[in-house]
């Protein structure tokens, strides 16, 4: 069992699928002989639709109490225009992001049996709160045939730096001890130029480490042919946005595919969440797979010192999808759960 103390965790289950799979999530880790203090928290589209809040102050204010944040998924139904597009992705999760530090997007990928990236187990360390994504932009003359918009990438050197070092620090803790670092220096010359010498200087520090570079577009046909090569990927927000799509396509499907923002510094609650999407038209079926929320929930357990039972939860998940045949459904979601909880 679990130390004494419990660990006080929100819980956002959000919108479509996801209130079903945060439950199997939650009862893998009492599984694991780990108690979470665990406190609802409505937030989503549904919860937009009901109420005209994205994410209230009071509700920001209130999540930096906990230890943690479980997210399940957010977003309307597909074609939905309810909720105008971006609203919850700039004014629920990015601001999470943004206002809770959690400068680092971590997501770890071990191939499934029978997917194209067969073999591969790698980590993809994303910068999270700046880039493309940092809201810098605007336009001029909108509406006219004249109209310009400007979207600006912000790279400041303790953005890169920091990110670059917790990338550095985990491949050194890696069998492989191999980061790469993947960007576009050839064309983004002053963004690229930063990271590359934010990576090489902080290296310095880390002299078991090995480091290679790839443009983005070579790292995408890598990633297909190849992704036995990659140990920790080191990269920026929007490069890390398309490259983890993409790596959670090849090793077996975006249900597999965990994702932890991090707060490393712990000056507030980390959030862990599945990197799939609300999939509103599964909702309710029992389809859904939830060993993503699981593997989330593992990374969660890490964070907060379990690493006993994030161990075991993370070679559960591994070993009953090693034991999966390719091609066929797996059992319904409650099942799923059922099964990773008693090899827990």
């Amino acid at each position: 069992m679990s130390r004494a103390s419990s660990h006080r965790v929100a819980v956002i289950g959000g919108d479509g699928i996801g209130p079903e799979v945060v439950a199997e999530a939650l009862k893998v880790v009492a599984a694991a002989g780990v108690h979470l203090d665990t406190v609802p928290v409505e937030l989503g589209a549904a919860h937009y639709l009901r109420s005209g809040e994205v994410l209230p102050d009071a509700t920001l204010d209130e999540l930096q109490g906990f230890d943690a944040i479980l997210l399940g998924a957010i977003g309307p139904p597909v074609g939905s225009t309810e909720v105008p597009s971006g609203l919850l992705e700039r004014g629920l999760l990015l601001r999470l992001r943004f206002a809770l530090d959690l400068y680092v997007n971590l997501r770890p990928f071990t191939a499934a049996p029978g997917s194209v990236a067969a073999g591969a187990d790698f980590v993809v360390v994303r910068e999270n709160t700046e880039g493309t994504y940092a809201g810098e932009g605007g336009f001029l003359r909108k509406g006219t045939p004249h109209e310009i918009a400007t979207q600006g990438s912000v790279n400041t050197r303790m953005g890169a730096e920091r990110c670059a070092r917790f990338a550095l620090e985990l491949a050194q803790r890696r069998d492989r001890h191999h980061l790469t670092l993947v960007h576009k220096t050839n064309v983004l010359t002053f963004a690229g130029d930063l990271w590359q010498r934010a990576v090489d200087e902080a290296g310095a520090d880390f002299p078991d480490v090995t480091r290679d570079y790839n443009h983005v577009d070579a790292a995408c046909i890598y990633m297909v042919e190849q992704a036995t090569r990659y140990d920790v990927i080191v990269t920026d927000n929007l490069f890390g946005d398309i490259l983890t799509d993409l790596a959670g396509a090849v090793t077996g499907g975006i249900g597999y595919a965990a994702s932890a923002n991090l707060n490393p510094a712990r000056t507030g609650p980390s959030m862990f969440e599945p990197v799939h999407g609300a999939a509103h038209d599964i909702a309710g079926t029992g389809r859904a797979n939830p060993l993503a929320a699981i593997r989330s929930a593992a990374l969660m357990l890490e964070h907060l010192g379990e690493d006993d039972a994030a161990a075991r939860v993370t070679k559960a998940v591994t070993d009953y999808t090693a034991g999966h045949q390719p091609g066929t459904p797996f059992p319904s979601t409650v099942a799923v759960g059922d099964a990773i909880a008693e090899r827990v």
